[in-house]
């Protein structure tokens, strides 16, 4: 029987061992398997040429091998402008801005101590502190449920992500019915936070996760139909011809009423203050994440991160022209900048905004934002209709 992980220690001795048992089998039986497929699908990469080359050729045949398929999709789906650059932007940049511009906001230092300039590395100290605590698996827990939800949490967050596009030929996906995919993977996220709830088997993370699928529910509406109006003017449900059709005018200009839908919508998506009524410490101690420990509370929130950077890369997709900018600066550059100001946009609510009460938040998400997404729609097939929009 397989001992259970319970600390980090474990965790690394069990990762040497499966690195052990790959290198000793890889080449007996990796190498005869990749030369036996190459005969089939070609891949034109010399792996025994790689490990016999000259180091000053090791470069470019690298950069050979990423080049071709399959492991240039592996490359982009992994690592940029994949999960792991989502997850490094967010982990070492948007978490360590939103600590300091909090605490600028609110006259405090912020993190200081882990690293010389800002408390820089303040990130990789808490990173290793969750590595280092120990996995605690309450007695009372449906374990196969409650600690699939923190790996389902990412994967979610990482297939919104997908349809985020960087630039025109920065991207990880580009179906033609992107809008609808949106609307389809964020109706997984209130039954994540639910299973959490009921997985957990404990009443703080049952109400939160209660909260957080009343909530969810009365906000995903809004913010699905706040798009349709960038849809009448765009034409399209593809993502990319939706950035192509603000080459002339930002859809901000001509969708401001949908543009703050989105905005607010994704606030309560997100479950950020003024809506973080899900996990109110004060009555719920961290609501339905109450009982995860160590790196399940890291992978937690880390979805959760990704999802704001998400969900901020689609509103600057769709309202602020995407990539589109100046040439001065290259398009990835022009999104990730745009993308930066609105997460810095829904960072501070939570530095100036109290917590709104549960029937309030309801109220406004089935009475205000879902009337304001409804005569938007009108407006824009009105003012089509007549001429003063163009399609």
């Amino acid at each position: 029987m397989t001992k259970e992980i319970t600390n980090f220690e474990d965790f690394i001795r069990r990762i040497l061992k499966i690195v052990f048992w790959v290198l000793l089998f890889l080449p007996l039986v990796g190498v005869p398997v990749y030369y036996l497929l190459d005969t089939v699908f070609h891949f034109g990469v010399d792996v025994f040429g790689l490990i016999t080359v000259h180091p000053d050729q090791l470069i470019s045949l690298q950069l050979q091998l990423i080049s071709t398929e399959p492991f240039h999709s592996l490359f982009i789906w992994t690592t940029f402008p994949g999960f792991t650059f989502a997850a490094l932007f967010v982990t070492f940049f948007a978490m360590l801005w939103e600590r300091k511009l909090l605490a600028k906001m609110q006259l405090r230092v912020g993190p200081q101590y882990a690293g010389k300039y800002e408390g820089i590395l303040q990130m990789v100290a808490d990173l290793v502190k969750l590595l280092f605590k120990e996995l605690v698996t309450p007695n009372a827990v449906d374990k196969p449920i409650f600690w699939s939800v923190p790996f389902a949490s990412m994967a979610i967050a990482g297939a919104l992500l997908s349809l985020v596009p960087l630039g025109p030929n920065t991207y990880l996906a580009d179906p033609p019915i992107g809008v609808i995919m949106i609307f389809a993977i964020i109706g997984f996220f209130p039954i994540v936070t639910l299973l959490a709830g009921w997985a957990s088997n404990s009443k703080y993370p049952f109400l939160g996760g209660l909260r957080a699928l009343h909530q969810m529910i009365s906000y995903e509406i809004p913010l699905i139909l706040s798009l349709l109006g960038v849809v009448i003017l765009s034409g399209t449900l593809d993502i990319m011809k939706v950035v192509v059709s603000q080459e002339g005018i930002w859809y901000i200009l001509l969708q401001p009423i949908g543009a703050i839908v989105f905005f607010i919508a994704s606030l309560a998506e997100l479950e950020r203050i003024p809506f973080d009524l899900p996990e109110a410490d004060t009555e719920l101690v961290a609501g339905w994440v109450t009982e995860y420990t160590g790196m399940g509370f890291g992978a937690v929130f880390l979805g959760i991160y990704i999802k704001l950077y998400a969900l901020s890369g689609l509103f600057t997709a769709f309202f602020l022209g995407g990539w589109l900018g100046p040439s001065f600066l290259p398009p990835e550059l022009w999104f990730l900048l745009k993308t930066f100001l609105v997460m810095t946009a829904m960072l501070i609510p939570r530095g100036t905004m109290p917590r709104i009460r549960i029937d309030l938040m309801i109220r406004v998400g089935w009475t205000r934002l879902l009337v304001l997404s409804f005569a938007n729609i009108f407006l824009t097939m009105l003012l089509v209709s007549l001429g003063i929009f163009r399609i």
